[in-house]
């Protein structure tokens, strides 16, 4: 008897659970574009260099194109269209508008959902590959422009919005220590 080559699966996907039939060869994206129909989630280089599939699974980005559906059940998927808090916008999906982090905005739901991960990377004090001291004693780095590039540089824009996306990401993080603040006191 031949294996099989398809399962059903469940998928939560923005807080709603999803059972769907899948060939074990598709991809992520492919079952939240032809399958769920969340086509906010771009199909870009469908290589995982261009970062427009960037989705938030258990709050960690990945490219959505090089991961198998089958892969993603029993794991919390969050994609553009569950960013938003109901009719209230992110403070990333604020800044973009606020500060033009789009031209064409075929990469900015890529782009949003990857800032909206590395500023909880940074918060949670994660280094990067420019972050100058990692020493426990340090303390998280500074989230510069560099910081920001470099935390961002998996997500290519092929309009060249850099300038407006690296400011987009910096006033949603401090947004997000604004309200961390607040909370606390």
């Amino acid at each position: 008897m031949a294996p099989s080559t398809s399962s059903v699966i469940t998928l939560t996907v923005n807080g709603e659970k999803h059972t769907l039939p899948v060939d074990h060869r598709t991809t992520l994206l492919d079952a939240l574009r032809e399958h769920l129909d969340l086509t906010g989630t771009k199909k870009g280089c469908d290589q995982g260099q261009c970062g427009a599939c960037t989705v938030l699974i258990d709050g960690r980005r990945t490219v959505s194109c090089l991961r198998l559906a089958v892969t993603a059940e029993g794991r919390d998927i969050t994609t553009i269209e569950g960013v938003a808090d109901g009719d209230r916008l992110h403070p990333v999906q604020q800044s973009f508008i606020d500060l033009d982090g789009y031209q064409c905005g075929y990469c900015t739901p890529g782009q949003i959902c990857s800032a909206v991960a590395a500023i909880e990377e940074h918060a949670a004090g994660w280094p990067s590959a420019v972050t100058a001291d990692i020493s426990p004693e340090a303390g998280p780095p500074a989230l510069t422009a560099d910081e920001i590039r470099e935390r961002m540089s998996g997500n290519l824009c092929r309009c060249g919005a850099y300038v407006s996306i690296v400011q987009a990401v910096a006033r949603a993080a401090e947004a997000r220590t604004a309200d961390s603040e607040e909370a606390v006191a």
